[in-house]
């Protein structure tokens, strides 16, 4: 690994975004956006997606730099968007923005986005929602592209449809930040895995005849299927298989946007098909401090995630952690230390700057 200056990082990123003619504001937050995935060791949708998605979507067209959002309705505290295929990790977050102010004045805003690309890491746009003393919530479909079957099927019809939640913990405390896929792994650690050469549990992948892979090259072979949530249906299967459908109900039906299950997959080999096109977003924010007096909810939060930090533990744990504090650690460290960067990946980079005649940032190697 070597560490790289966060902000410097971030600027370079954004001059990135800026050279595909992404504006400069909006290419700054959706630099933040990527980086965040480095920055609390979410590695797999991080950095490494700059070569491996954005920049080729960037190349075939099917997303548009300068995008500029349309509303579509406007009902005051619930807003519909047309993306026109604006770069999910931008317009994600200013969806949040929006759904945040209009929770100020409503105590609660929703907004429906349709036609939007890959946001990246769902929990920094959740996250947002939180600067407000507000509780966030984003899901995303994954548009037309079908990769997992559900429970029983032959046929992959839905896509990972990640969800994510954050909500204030109180003064001094990690906020809480879930940040989840509704399949047991998300298809970024899969080929994470794959790029680092390493086999992949059982559970994370079954082939045609519903037998475990652990190779995890098999999932762009197009022989590899993720399992939802509680793997097979005597193990609780149908509560990610549930959770995906709810996914794809609030993200992409209410919007209007692409949808994953459709007849014409009966037509292929059953393995993966369809792209990631016409992605579509649920985003909510709710203003506790709207219903009642914001120091009772601070109060309460900071109440309820410290009875879980302070509990008595099993032998062999430190402590116990709620979904939020492990990144907010390595996010504290990566700020002052350095972006831990893979010698793979800082590769990469040099490539992309050496094409833009963009400066990566030098940083210290960490073999730790």
């Amino acid at each position: 690994m070597t560490l790289l200056p966060y902000h410097q990082l971030t600027d370079f990123t954004t001059e990135v975004f800026q050279a595909q003619g992404v504006p400069e504001d909006r290419a700054r937050t959706a630099a933040e956006a990527l980086v965040y995935g480095d920055l609390v060791g979410m590695r797999s949708h991080g950095l490494a997606n700059l070569t491996r998605l954005y920049l080729p979507l960037f190349a075939s067209g099917r997303v548009a730099p300068a995008a500029e959002p349309e509303v579509l309705a406007d009902r005051g505290a619930t807003v519909l968007l047309d993306s026109r295929k604006g770069l999910g990790l931008w317009a994600a977050a200013e969806a949040m923005d929006l759904a945040a102010e209009r929770a100020g004045q409503y105590g609660i805003g929703m907004v429906s986005v349709r036609d939007a690309t890959h946001l990246g890491c769902a929990g920094f746009h959740a996250a947002r929602a939180v600067e407000n003393g507000m509780i966030g919530l984003i899901a995303s479909n994954c548009g037309r592209q079908r990769i997992a079957r559900p429970p029983g099927g032959r046929v992959a019809m839905l896509g990972t449809n990640p969800l994510a939640a954050a909500a204030p913990a109180g003064p001094g405390q990690a906020p809480f930040v879930l940040d989840m896929s509704t399949t047991v792994a998300p298809t970024g650690k899969v080929r994470e895995a794959a790029r680092a050469g390493r086999s992949i549990p059982e559970g994370w992948l079954q082939d045609t005849e519903g037998r475990w892979v652990t190779d995890p090259h098999a999932l762009d072979r197009g022989e590899g299927f993720p399992l939802f949530l509680g793997g097979h249906p005597e193990t609780g299967g149908y509560k990610g298989y549930g959770l995906a459908l709810l996914v794809e109900v609030l993200a992409a039906l209410v919007p209007g946007a692409g949808l994953g299950p459709d007849p014409e997959a009966y037509s292929g080999t059953g393995g993966p098909s369809g792209r990631d096109d016409d992605i579509g977003f649920f985003v909510l924010a709710v203003a506790p401090g709207t219903l009642r007096p914001e120091e009772d909810f601070t109060r309460q939060a900071a109440g309820l995630f410290a009875a879980l930090t302070g509990s008595p533990t099993l032998p062999g744990t430190d402590k116990v952690v709620y979904p939020g504090c492990r990144e907010a650690d390595l996010k504290a460290a990566a700020l002052a230390e350095g972006v831990p960067v893979a010698d793979a990946l800082l590769g990469e980079l040099r490539s992309v700057a050496d094409d833009l005649g963009l400066k990566l940032p030098e940083g210290d190697r960490n073999d730790r």
